[in-house]
C-alpha cells in the first residue's frame, strides 16, 4: 500500500485524523506501507526549518521505497492521467499527484490518500485503486 503525504503530513505532525488513525490501523495489522520518492519530496518541502526537515528525512528513511520499472514510461502515463483529467474538466492541482497515481498503477498498489484531486483521477483511471478515507 502507497500511503500519500496528504496523510503522512498529518500523521507526522501527530494529528489525529481520521485518516491518520487509518494509518496507524494499516500498519497495525502488518500491511506493508511504502513511500513513492515523490511522496517523501511532498513530504519534506513542507518542513518549516532544517532540524524539523532532518526529523523527517530520518522517519521516513526507515520506511520502504517503492521504484518503478521505468521511470520514464511513468512520466508518460502520468503526464497522459493529468492531460486526460484536464480535458474531462478538472485540472489536478499538483502533477504530483498524477505521478503517484500512475506509479500505484504500473505497482498495483493501493493508494490510501485524503486528498480529493485523487478521487477525479480514479474516475478518469479506472486502474487506480484507491481509498479516500
Amino acid at each position: 500500500m502507497i500511503v500519500d503525504s496528504s496523510i503522512w503530513i498529518d500523521a507526522l505532525s501527530r494529528k489525529q485524523t481520521e485518516a491518520t488513525l487509518r494509518l496507524r490501523e494499516v500498519v497495525a495489522d502488518g500491511e506493508q506501507v511504502s513511500l513513492l520518492p515523490c511522496i517523501i519530496q511532498e513530504v519534506l518541502q513542507g518542513s518549516n526549518n532544517a532540524e524539523r526537515w532532518a526529523a523527517l528525512a530520518g522517519i521516513l528513511a526507515k520506511l520502504p521505497v517503492l521504484r518503478v520499472a521505468d521511470p520514464a514510461e511513468t512520466a508518460r502515463r502520468a503526464a497522459w492521467i493529468y492531460a486526460r483529467s484536464r480535458w474531462s474538466g478538472h485540472t489536478p492541482r499538483s502533477p504530483i499527484d498524477c505521478l503517484i497515481a500512475a506509479s500505484c498503477v504500473e505497482s498495483r498498489e493501493v493508494l490510501l490518500h485524503s486528498d480529493r484531486d485523487f478521487d477525479a483521477i480514479a474516475r478518469i483511471e479506472p486502474a487506480l485503486k484507491a481509498v479516500r478515507v
